[in-house]
Formats: C-alpha cells, structure tokens, sequence
C-alpha cells in the first residue's frame, strides 16, 4: 500500500517583528500555510500574539528562543539569567555562544517562561519547535533535547523533530554522523509520548549567489515532486517588504520571497500535481503516536550501542 506525502508547512519567527506579523497572519488568514511559531521574546510578540488569541488561531505554536542573530534587533531573555546573555545584554547571536555559555538549568527556566508567556496570553498552542536549532547540540554536542522533551510532554503537546534524515537535504543531509543523535532523539519523543513529523526539510535562509524569486520558486517545487512518503514539515520565513527591514536585516529580501511563494498560482499547481497534501501539527498530534512501551526498549537498545 502506497503511503501519502503530506506536508506540514510552518512560519517560523511569528512576533519578531512587525513586518513578518503581517505576512504571517495574511498567510494563515488566506490558508496558505500550515502554522506559525511564536517567539515569546521578541519585541513584537504582544502584536502577534493578540491577534493569534482574539482569533483562536488553532495553528500558532511556540518557537522556544534562546539566540537574537541580528546586529539591528535584538532581544533578551524573560528571566533574565546572567548564563543566557552576552556582554550586550541580549541573547547570544550565534548557537555556538549559546551552547558554551548557557547553564542547564537557566534554559529550562527559560523554557519554561516562554510556554507560560504564550500560554497566558491566550493562544491555544499547537506545537513546539526551536529558533535555530539552539537546543539540539548541532554546534558542541551539547544538546538540551532531553529537558525540552520534558517539558514538551508534560503540555501535551507534539514537536518539530523528525525521524528520519532525508539524504537530499540539503543541511541535514550534509551532517556527518547525525543518524545516532537522530535515532536517540525520536526514540525518547516516543517514550515520552511526544508525537513528531517524519522528516523535516530545510532550504537555505540566505541567498544563494544568483538567486532569484523564480529560480527559488522552482528549487522549492522540484522539491514538492522528491517529497518522501510520510510526514514532512518545511518551513519558511516570510515578510512583507519593509524599507527599515530591507536595510539592516540580512537577506530580508528572501522573506518577501518566502511571503509570496504560497500564493503563487506555480506553487499551488505543483502541490496538486505532485500529489502532495498540506497538513499541519493536529494531524501528527493524532495520526503519528507511538506506543511507548516498545519505545521505550527501542531506546534503551540505541543506547547500549
């Protein structure tokens, strides 16, 4: 029996910024994507998560942040805590700061904070995922995956990690010897009873030298007809064209691109053709659990290898 391609397709960094709120709640307006993540830290998270609450939005997730990349907006931490910040004040700009520097226990407090931060605001949250990968140890080995894990299952909730590598992505693909970490990391999602996508697909956040909207457009498409058979999650960075934004954050260009791409009548012929179904974290939620017991051993053999 022939298995379905569904695709879950996720805005990331919901609340950062005026402009990006505006492309991503046209986009969940219209049905053009899957969900939304919301930043907790971000300075314009009240906006989006006003709006996210007053609506009941049922696809606005939580995007735990612990790193503020770009020299022209930045943020800092809810709790404060000394291990979490650089000599600005504000969070670590890059994953690998973040990992060194961190202390365990500050990070889950931070966590922690941020869920209750989205939660009192009145979002009815769908999913969990992570702002640039900060807490999966891809820098230092360091991983937090286990504490976010925790908390993950205690609210209930499923999470963007995935189960299996997809050769041709191209980051994940690239990693050397990501196949045990991944295997570790999905055995514990299933013993804990977090439900999670089978693949998760990366595009690279920059632009690529020559690049343009139509030759992303149809890299993004051929990747519609290679789309293995599960669940994957994509996920773009979509904003509205802001002449501020344009000048000071990197590659701003690339989100109007991202902010664009769904309505593209090319794009939504490609999804048909390809035979692709948009689904979103209500169906991993429901359709992907794993008995945990049978995890549980599947785990414990991973770790005695």
């Amino acid at each position: 029996m022939t298995m379905s391609r569904r695709l879950i397709i996720n805005c990331d960094d919901f609340g950062q910024s005026p402009p990006m709120n505006q492309a991503i709640m046209h986009l969940l307006e219209e049905g053009k994507v899957s969900s939304a993540t919301i930043m907790a830290v971000a300075p314009a998270f009240e906006e989006a998560a006003a709006w996210s609450a007053r609506r009941r939005q049922p696809n606005v997730g939580i995007h735990l942040t612990m790193t503020s990349e770009f020299d022209k907006l930045r943020w800092s931490s809810l709790t404060g805590h000394p291990s979490l910040h650089d000599e600005s004040g504000h969070q670590y700009k890059t994953v690998k700061e973040f990992e060194l520097g961190s202390q365990t226990k500050a990070v889950v407090k931070e966590i922690d904070a941020q869920y209750q931060r989205v939660k009192k605001s009145g979002i009815v949250i769908s999913h969990v995922d992570n702002h640039m990968g900060s807490l999966y140890g891809m820098e230092t080995g360091r991983s937090l995956i286990p504490q976010a894990l925790w908390k993950t299952t205690r609210w209930g909730l499923p999470s963007r990690l995935f189960r299996y590598i997809y050769v041709e992505d191209p980051l994940l693909g690239s990693l050397k010897n990501i196949e045990c970490p991944v295997a570790l990391a999905s055995g514990l999602a299933d013993t804990l009873g977090v439900q999670i996508p089978d693949y998760l697909l990366s595009h690279p956040f920059h632009i690529l030298e020559g690049e343009t909207y139509d030759s992303f457009k149809q890299s993004i498409i051929e990747k519609l007809y290679k789309l293995p058979e599960g669940v994957s999650e994509t996920y773009i960075h979509p904003g509205m064209e802001d002449s501020w934004m344009l000048a000071n954050i990197p590659d701003w260009e690339k989100r109007v691109w991202e902010s664009r791409l769904p309505f593209d009548d090319d794009f939504a012929y490609a999804i048909r053709d390809a035979g692709v179904i948009l689904t979103d974290y209500r169906y991993v939620q429901e359709q992907l659990k794993s008995p945990r017991l049978p995890a549980a051993f599947r785990l414990l053999r991973e770790l005695m290898k």
